[in-house]
């Protein structure tokens, strides 16, 4: 299973996949979800990928030579010629539907869906960073400041402390920790996703990164996060004051009619109906 979510902020981005796949219980393997495409000083992208494993693969392969021309007459746009990332986007959607002509119908006739998620952001020269979100079909949105996060495959543990300290104005430090701390959520909620983890972080305009960590259960920072968390989430818990029944002292009653509804109603009778 796969969980993988790229950051967009102001200064910089932020990228993490964790490398565990399997088709069952007894047949776990380790293969990267996330690639890096960079030309230093002209441009930095990286691609995340979930669903099926082999149409990812291929996607990735096709894309690094994949040619998207607008008219017969025109050049041909690659990843690695693109002006701007929402033409780098292009190419890679091109690719996706080069692998779905070839793919789709076999798969089919073996009960198989055509199913790739993708993230795809970065920076090329001339513009300001972008981060995307791929479908199967090849099409994609851009984060924006609203929603400054993408996630693809088992996403729902990782995502409130996302909604939590996530805005644009958010340091890029602090944007890895949240990004990590969302992964340990998944890894405690989820056991099909698991370590080792690739994590990368590229601060805006500089068109390369030396911030590239491949991290499995020996990193000591993730050690220190995963243990720290628990315990300090455990603490707030616990400094939180347990409902109080029965008419007892409190300032915060739950025991309290609701504005605009009643409290459920109890069956008691088999005459007796709900509505």
């Amino acid at each position: 299973m796969t969980y993988c979510v790229g950051i967009k902020l102001k200064a910089g981005l932020v990228f993490l996949s964790n490398s565990r796949t399997n088709a069952g219980l007894d047949q776990i393997s380790t293969f990267r979800k996330m690639i890096v495409y960079e030309k230093p000083g002209d441009r930095f992208m990286v691609l995340l990928s979930a669903g099926n494993l082999s149409i990812s693969q291929s996607v990735r392969e096709i894309l690094q030579v994949e040619q998207l021309k607008d008219t017969p007459e025109s050049d041909p746009i690659t990843i690695w010629n693109a002006k701007s990332m929402f033409d780098a986007v292009r190419v890679l959607g091109a690719a996706i539907r080069r692998v779905h002509e070839r793919d789709a119908a076999a798969l089919k006739a073996s009960g198989v869906d055509f199913n790739v998620s993708l993230i795809f952001g970065g920076q090329i020269a001339g513009e300001g960073m972008r981060l995307f979100q791929v479908y199967s079909p090849g099409n994609f949105i851009e984060a924006t400041a609203e929603t400054p996060y993408f996630q693809i495959g088992e996403s729902k543990y990782g995502k409130p402390v996302l909604d939590r300290v996530l805005h644009p104005d958010t340091p890029l430090n602090e944007a890895a920790k949240c990004a990590l701390v969302s992964m340990d959520s998944t890894l405690k909620s989820n056991l099909s996703v698991g370590l080792p983890l690739d994590m990368v972080v590229y601060e805006t305009d500089t068109f390369t990164s030396d911030k590239v960590v491949c991290i499995d259960e020996n990193n000591p920072y993730f050690q220190m996060m995963h243990n720290t968390w628990g315990q300090k989430l455990r603490e707030v818990f616990d400094g939180i004051e347990d409902p109080v029944w029965n008419g007892g002292a409190t300032a915060t009653p739950l025991l309290q009619p609701a504005h605009r509804a009643q409290a459920l109603k109890k069956i008691m009778t088999p005459q007796e109906k709900l509505i």
